[in-house]
């Protein structure tokens, strides 16, 4: 059997990776390939750049620099922590090590983190196992996140100081433009490509799905517990921008949505920013995170894309209703118990009463109440209506222009089950990426669950790679369309549903008809 040469010509130059060892035999990868210039000086706040040709071979042993974000949340594993930098445009290229007589297909990963934190160094997101156990490439990818990544800072600019939109976005879409360049060196093939993401990397690709930019980039998407409405609109992110920059200038500073002052110079605004820190962006954007709380604006994160009417002309809903989101064949879910994550261990979830600010009519909330009586329901309800209502919106608009397929995760193993978590929010990754077998997954399938998680891998894998191959993922998974709401159920055995939890959905639609309205 031939192997592959770790030693691969890019268009930019050479790189070589490393062949995996221990439980990891059987792959490739190269890690820490520069996929645009480093984002550093007048490139913050910029859409990313050609990185320039290097010389000689780039040694591609380690992930690359994880973008600007707390310390706590880039740890590889116990007392490990991944650097951080403003240089952290990377990329990561995992590979069987046969040689394959045709070109793979190629599977693009954007991280989760709701916009402000992430990386592809994340232990969980090592995609060995995904790519040799299903003869795929997969490639994982740096984005700018926070402040440096999704604050619009675009009214500011001027001849001598420009500021682009959604540079973190314009990150992802940098990368995929990499993939069409270069994958083929790795043997994969560019005419199939699916972009793939959970959280806000499920977000990321329905916003792909709605920004121009990316058409023709990738030939299928699949979007894992994504928040469609995580979006800033345009009003909105002048209000973050305005008090971000005041908060640098008086971290002191305590106030509401109301500006009050008057408007900001742009030089100065430049002067303010460029002179900056990182670490004074990352203090300020995590003051911003309470500022959004106490507003109580339309949008719940400061950080986000921002629908700027160029290069995100419209909300990824508003996109598939209107037919414009790019016609390429869909996965879209949730898992069953999303919010017991936040509930526990990250409280960034709107409360119930906010979910339901602007509801007005008392039959429609009254109905609301009646489906979640009890307390635990109440964290349900605002995971419902983050995360799966926005989703269920968003596929039956798509699946009117394209072949859309929707599933509910409820697999969870008995450990998860029993601590009443379930299977809650990103539990999902540990089957797509096989990390049930690896040291960090592993305690949870040997806790009674070991011939479970095994069969739940191979599910999400055979369907995520068939998907990746074909466009469809299983000849038992019907496609989603608004008329028969076919739901596949990720389970021990999976199964098929239609409508589940059909009343929770109706009163839901009726909710976003009345704010609307």
């Amino acid at each position: 059997m031939a192997l592959m040469d770790t030693l691969v010509s890019l268009v930019e130059g050479s790189v070589e990776g490393r062949r995996g060892r221990g439980i990891k035999r059987g792959t490739v990868t190269w890690k820490g390939i520069p996929f645009a210039k480093p984002p550093v000086g007048a490139g913050r706040w910029q859409a990313p750049e050609p990185v320039a040709p290097w010389p000689g071979v780039l040694a591609c042993h380690d992930y690359g620099s994880t973008p600007i974000q707390e310390k706590l949340v880039t740890a590889r594993g116990a007392g490990r922590f991944q650097p951080r930098s403003e240089d952290c445009l990377t990329l990561n290229v995992f590979a069987p090590e046969s040689v394959s007589s045709t070109p793979r297909p190629v599977m693009v990963f954007n991280y989760g983190g709701a916009y402000i934190l992430g990386g592809t160094s994340t232990p969980i997101y090592d995609a060995s196992y995904l790519a040799r156990d299903r003869d795929v490439i997969v490639v994982t990818v740096n984005y700018r996140v926070g402040p440096l990544g999704f604050l619009d800072l675009s009214d500011y600019s001027t001849d001598d100081r420009r500021f682009d939109t959604n540079v973190g976005l314009r990150d992802m879409v940098a990368g995929l433009e990499w993939v069409q360049r270069n994958i083929a060196a790795f043997g994969g093939d560019p005419e199939r490509v699916t972009v793939f993401g959970e959280s806000a990397g499920g977000s990321a690709v329905v916003t792909l799905l709605a920004t121009p930019a990316a058409e023709g980039l990738f030939t299928g998407a699949i979007a894992q517990s994504p928040v469609p409405d995580l979006t800033v609109t345009k009003e909105n992110a002048r209000i973050f921008t305005d008090e971000f920059v005041r908060l640098l200038v008086d971290p002191t500073r305590r106030s509401g949505p109301e500006r009050t002052e008057p408007p900001l110079d742009p030089d100065e605004v430049a002067r303010i920013v460029d002179g900056a820190s990182a670490q004074d962006l990352l203090r300020v954007g995590n003051k911003m995170l309470g500022f959004t709380r106490r507003a109580r604006l339309s949008d719940p994160m400061p950080f986000a894309p921002t629908v700027d009417g160029d290069y995100l002309p419209q909300a990824p809903v508003q996109a598939a209703r209107d037919g414009a989101t790019h016609r390429v064949p869909t996965i879209i879910g949730t898992n069953k118990d999303e919010g017991e994550m936040f509930a526990r261990f990250w409280s960034i979830l709107p409360d119930a009463d906010q979910q339901l600010a602007g509801v007005y009519d008392p039959e429609v909330r009254t109905e609301i109440d009646r489906l979640y009586p009890g307390t635990r329901d109440r964290v349900r309800l605002s995971a419902d209506a983050m995360f799966w209502i926005p989703t269920t919106l968003f596929a039956g608009y798509h699946s009117e222009h394209a072949p859309t397929y929707v599933y509910r995760y409820d697999y969870a193993p008995v450990m998860l089950n029993a601590s009443g978590i379930g299977a809650t929010h990103a539990t999902e990754l540990l089957a797509v990426f096989g990390i049930y077998r690896d040291p960090i997954g592993a305690g949870l399938a040997a806790a009674g669950s070991w011939r479970s998680s095994k069969r739940i891998t191979s599910t999400m894998q055979s369907m995520w790679s068939w998907f990746a191959r074909s466009g469809v993922p299983s000849p038992s998974w019907p496609a989603y369309v608004r008329g028969d709401r076919s739901v596949m159920i990720l389970d021990d055995p999976p199964r098929v549903e239609r409508d589940p939890d059909g009343a929770r959905r109706a009163a839901w639609e009726r909710v976003h008809l009345d704010v609307a309205g």
